[in-house]
């Protein structure tokens, strides 16, 4: 008699264990999406690009001018080789490793100061709100890429801890106010109230109650500043202010548009890693449509209905 209680609290806990493992709601709603799954397959080849790069090119051949030049995409040299004498499939490949690592650094790194500026400002209103409000609006108006070309000349190093810091600590005033903005229209909600009655501190408050509640809007902010750091990486690179002796997309360009390569007819040295950009961007930017679309219910009831429109049509 003894063992059933046991067996039916056990039972009663069964549910509640698997609520807790169970797969977030907007994570279910962001797959059944069509933006969100087209976003997932284009960002997820290059990140499995980005991690089996041992096992699918040689990293020295992306730096190494030893191979023969000028070479045409084919079975020995998949997309070629450049006027140096580097191959190209090398270059893309382990590219995809350092711009993903620098996108997700950067956006994780200005996500987390977003995150905590902007909700705890929301939250305690006030002299509080005041100044960091005014702090953000600083950082919002410093210009990211010459700041960078500043600090690299500064400092005489151009690595990719140097590039992240400041990425991250000039787009994280953008997604501050967003979120402020968000968090001031839940603070005023009957669970934050309870919240506040049942004696709840304010890290309690903010980390479990507001945070959970804007997570999607989180993601959100991840994502553009992870796609707004690869571009800006990229674009320092192809002005030939990065890093040139490591392998990466916008080295790549720069060398392609150094050499001429597309007036001399070699396309492959220009076009594959401008396409590795561009499908990691279009990913990123479905991604991003598709959060929109999931945590708007506004936008999730314009696309089903512009979806039974053109089925009966």
């Amino acid at each position: 008699m003894a063992a059933e209680p046991i067996l039916l609290r056990e039972s009663l806990d069964a549910p509640a264990r698997l609520r807790r493992f169970a797969v977030p709601g907007w994570i279910g709603l962001l797959l059944r999406n069509p933006k969100g799954r087209a976003g997932l397959v284009f960002f997820g080849g290059m990140v499995l690009l980005a991690l089996f790069a041992p096992l699918l090119a040689d990293r020295a051949a992306a730096t190494d001018f030893t191979l023969a030049t000028r070479q045409a995409p084919s079975l020995h040299h998949l997309f070629g080789t450049t006027d140096q004498g580097s191959d190209v499939w090398s270059g893309v490949v382990w590219g995809a490793r350092r711009s993903l690592l620098l996108g997700a650094c950067a956006g994780a790194l200005a996500t987390v100061i977003a995150s905590v500026l902007g909700i705890f400002a929301a939250y305690a209103g006030g002299v509080v709100d005041e100044v960091l409000g005014l702090v953000t609006n600083v950082f919002f108006v410093i210009p990211t890429i010459p700041l960078l070309v500043d600090v690299t000349a500064f400092l005489h190093t151009r690595s990719l801890s140097v590039m992240t810091i400041v990425i991250a600590g000039t787009l994280w005033a953008l997604e501050a106010r967003i979120l402020r903005g968000q968090a001031l229209t839940l603070k005023n909600r009957d669970f934050i109230h309870a919240a506040k009655v049942a004696g709840e501190s304010t890290p309690r408050i903010v980390f479990g109650e507001l945070v959970p509640n804007m997570i999607s809007r989180i993601a959100a902010a991840f994502v553009l500043v992870f796609y707004i750091a690869i571009l800006v990486d990229a674009g320092l690179e192809f002005l030939g202010l990065g890093q040139m002796d490591k392998p990466s997309w916008g080295v790549s360009l720069y060398w392609a548009t150094v050499n001429s390569s597309v007036l001399q007819g070699e396309w492959w040295s220009f076009l594959f890693p401008g396409l590795a950009i561009g499908v990691t961007v279009l990913g990123l930017t479905l991604l991003l449509a598709a959060i929109d679309e999931v945590s708007n219910p506004r936008l999730r009831g314009e696309s089903r209905r512009r979806l039974l429109f053109r089925k009966e049509a």
